[in-house]
């Protein structure tokens, strides 16, 4: 998958595919169904357009964090699901401003040079979110590029979408999530140096940063680890603890694995925690001894649960 963020030398081949327009955050369910039909609409290699900062972010800065993932993981987990390019635009006062003819006609058609265009049914752009998805068909019709437009997609009598997903994961229903997106909710970054805590305790953990991302329910769960890069690089199952760590004080939120059965160095790696299933939420201990008890309760149930394939 190419990505292509500086349109300004974009390459000719880069030009002319069928995209879906959107954020995409979380890859979930209702994205992957707009995917596969954008693959279909045009022979020409299929693309994504989105945008980064989110646009909930331009124009609320000083808002709580609720991106699912990461950039960099959103683009590994479109590349899995067969999109070919992957326009990254910067969104900014510039592309804020446009009108939705505007939107359409540079940048559409004169810097992407779209055949088609695939979106939901919601779908809004421009400047205030004025246009509509029956002002892009117009457009398109008058501008040379085709529009299909895609409903919203429903699981368990709701619809699919970023809202539902993070609600489930702020209830700590992490399978509720997984069923709405299509695949496990996964926390993706570079393992960073903790306080070496659990080397003291028997259960070392390799430690990521959440910030930026939608926190899913304080507790410890379940997972499934994916070591992206390093001399590690593989699976394992594991278990986490996500959150402040009030045996030890106030803490920033964070994300500590423990891997079964591994041996080795994890710091500086890329990995990718899936979250299985919630096992309990975080707790204080009286001492450091209940605490080793607890870690190896959940380690037990933890490793039960994903004995089972199904996860």
């Amino acid at each position: 998958m190419r990505i292509i963020r500086d349109t300004t030398y974009m390459s000719p081949t880069d030009r002319g595919a069928t995209a879906a327009i959107g954020n995409f955050d979380g890859v979930h369910l209702g994205h992957q169904a707009i995917l596969k039909i954008a693959a279909k609409a045009a022979d020409a290699p299929l693309g994504v357009v989105t945008f980064d900062p989110h646009p909930r972010e331009y124009f609320a800065p000083d808002a709580p964090p609720f991106r699912l993932m990461s950039p960099a993981a959103k683009a590994n987990r479109l590349r899995n699901v067969g999109v070919e390019r992957l326009y990254e635009l910067s969104f900014d006062d510039r592309l804020a401003s446009l009108s939705p003819e505007a939107f359409c006609s540079r940048l559409l058609v004169d810097r992407l040079g779209l055949v088609h265009v695939t979106v939901g049914a919601d779908f809004c752009f421009g400047k205030k979110r004025e246009g509509t998805v029956e002002m892009l068909k117009e457009y398109g019709a008058a501008m040379g590029f085709g529009v299909t437009s895609v409903d919203l997609i429903a699981s368990q009598s709701s619809e699919v979408s970023s809202t539902q997903i993070r609600t489930a994961l702020s209830e700590g229903r992490a399978e509720d999530a997984a069923a709405m997106l299509g695949h496990l909710h996964r926390i993706e970054g570079k393992v960073i140096r903790g306080e070496q805590r659990g080397r003291e305790l028997g259960y070392p953990t390799a430690n990521m940063s959440i910030d930026g991302l939608h926190p899913p329910k304080f507790g410890v769960y379940a997972v499934r680890a994916a070591v992206l890069t390093g001399p590690s690089k593989g699976t394992y199952d594991g278990v986490a603890s996500l959150g402040v760590r009030p045996m030890f004080g106030e803490n920033k939120p964070n994300l500590e694995t423990f891997f079964f059965d591994f041996s080795g160095d994890l710091y500086g790696a890329t990995i990718s925690i899936a979250l299985v299933s919630y096992l309990r939420p975080e707790a204080k201990f009286d001492d450091l001894d209940a605490l080793i008890v607890q870690m190896d309760n959940d380690s037990a149930k933890a490793r039960t649960i994903l004995s089972d394939p199904a996860p």
